[in-house]
């Protein structure tokens, strides 16, 4: 069984273990595609919004797991779809862990195009108002706040960050992704930003409003730059995210047996 304490200082959760019952995860992605590979290793109930959220079990004989509690959630692109898709989820099923996957494009070349990442903070990087040359986040109106961070860290489980050792990274979380030089350098030098999706942030904020934990995962299929698809890696990206995914629950559940 998995417990969840808040700490003092805010929206953090971090969870221990007791040697009881098999975790519930819920994985979390914008598309199939990129979590292809995942449904193919594992056994998942996958509930798709894409296609009008009807539930189906998808077994493969490659499966590890005999008894796994996990399911899969597809929510569609973009920062609106993966909220509602979420926040109605959440009302009406309990989990252990959500786990957001999925790919990213990255504004430090010193991240590689395929490398996978653990993200500690995501920022509404458009949520605001303009006045003339100068942006205003939602944190400077007054009205809200623009930057969500996860609720759990894979240093949380049984040591697992040791096995995969994951780098870290802050990201942005946008409706329009980034192919323009001159916006390009405008969102950089506000926020400096690693990387770019457009779930990311809104996941984080849809789990801590339904008070679970969750990580968000993901993996670099390109550099943020003037829109260039040749020089794109989207599928090695997947593939890098998938192998880390599976071998991660694999871990994870069947650490929970012990």
């Amino acid at each position: 069984m998995v417990q969840i304490y808040k700490t003092k200082t805010g929206h953090m959760f971090y969870l221990s273990h007791q040697k009881v019952s098999i975790m519930r995860i819920l994985v979390v992605a914008a598309t199939r595609e990129e979590v292809r590979d995942l449904i193919y290793d594992l056994r998942f109930t996958i509930y798709d919004f894409q296609q009008g959220n009807r539930p189906a079990i998808q077994t493969n004989s490659k499966s590890e797991i005999e008894n796994p509690k996990s399911e899969i959630l597809i929510t569609g692109v973009g920062m609106v779809a993966t909220a509602f898709a979420l926040g109605r989820h959440l009302a009406n099923n309990d989990y252990d862990l959500v786990v957001n996957l999925g790919i990213a494009g990255s504004f430090d070349r010193n991240i590689a195009l395929g490398d996978v990442l653990e993200i500690t903070a995501d920022t509404f990087a458009e949520l605001g108002a303009e006045d003339d040359n100068e942006f205003l986040s939602i944190d400077k109106l007054g009205f809200g706040e623009s930057t969500y961070y996860p609720s759990a860290k894979l240093s949380n489980f049984y040591n697992l960050s040791n096995t995969f050792n994951l780098k870290t990274a802050n990201a942005i979380t946008v409706n329009t992704v980034h192919g323009n030089e001159t916006s390009i350098k405008k969102v950089y030098d506000r926020l400096n930003p690693q990387l770019e999706s457009m779930e990311g942030a809104a996941f984080f904020y849809a789990c801590r409003e339904m008070n679970v934990p969750c990580v968000q995962i993901r993996a670099v299929s390109n550099y943020v730059e003037k829109r260039n698809r040749d020089n794109w890696d989207i599928g090695l990206g997947i593939k890098n995210l998938n192998t880390f995914a599976t071998e991660f629950l694999n871990k994870l559940v069947e650490s929970s047996k012990l």
